[in-house]
């Protein structure tokens, strides 16, 4: 069966409106979900179906042999996107110290800025470590955003996330280095 050139950048892309609508509706959930449930419980899902999609994209495109340019580039910066929105919103709900969002958003946005400032030469294709750390991210998010506490006494929830923030944290910086190391011994490569 052939599947259009375009389809694994087309769901690339569906992330970066996705994480809008994502976003508004997790800040009108509020707080663990109140005053509303059903919109929290709608933006949880949202952001599982959303990141779901970057492992269906790049399936896709590598099954396919359609793997792109574009979407080396644009897939990070979707689920940068996605993710950076859970992040943010937890943070602005006050369920995930802004300390450790600010400490990944940083890494997050600094090796995107990065990619971007060297488009122009070569793409930069994510690390295996970088993979690991952004499905990390995606568990550790998921379970943070579904309000759980209607199942689990809010005590241990709240212990949980904060323990699987704490080990995306350090997923997060030891990607970054990781990053960083590549980079170098690649620009020495070349010189």
């Amino acid at each position: 069966m052939a599947i259009p050139r375009q389809l694994p950048n087309a769901i690339t892309i569906a992330r970066i409106p996705l994480a809008v609508i994502f976003f508004v509706l997790l800040l009108l959930g509020g707080t663990y979900g109140l005053p509303e449930p059903a919109m929290r419980w709608i933006a949880a899902i949202l952001f599982i179906v959303g990141i779901s999609t970057d492992w269906v994209d790049g399936y896709l495109a590598r099954k396919y042999d359609i793997v792109s340019d574009f979407g080396k580039l644009w897939d990070p910066i979707a689920d940068k996107l996605l993710t950076g929105a859970g992040f943010i919103g937890l943070a602005i709900l006050g369920e995930v110290p802004w300390w450790i969002v600010v400490i990944i958003l940083i890494r997050e946005w600094g090796i995107t800025v990065h990619r971007l400032m060297v488009a122009s030469e070569h793409v930069v294709a994510a690390a295996w470590m970088g993979k690991i750390k952004t499905a990390f991210q995606a568990v550790a998010l998921g379970w943070a955003l579904l309000p759980l506490y209607v199942v689990i006494d809010l005590g241990p929830w709240t212990l949980i996330t904060f323990v699987l923030m704490i080990i995306v944290l350090v997923l997060t910086v030891a990607s970054g280095i990781d990053y960083i190391v590549a980079q170098v011994r690649g620009a020495r490569r070349k010189s």
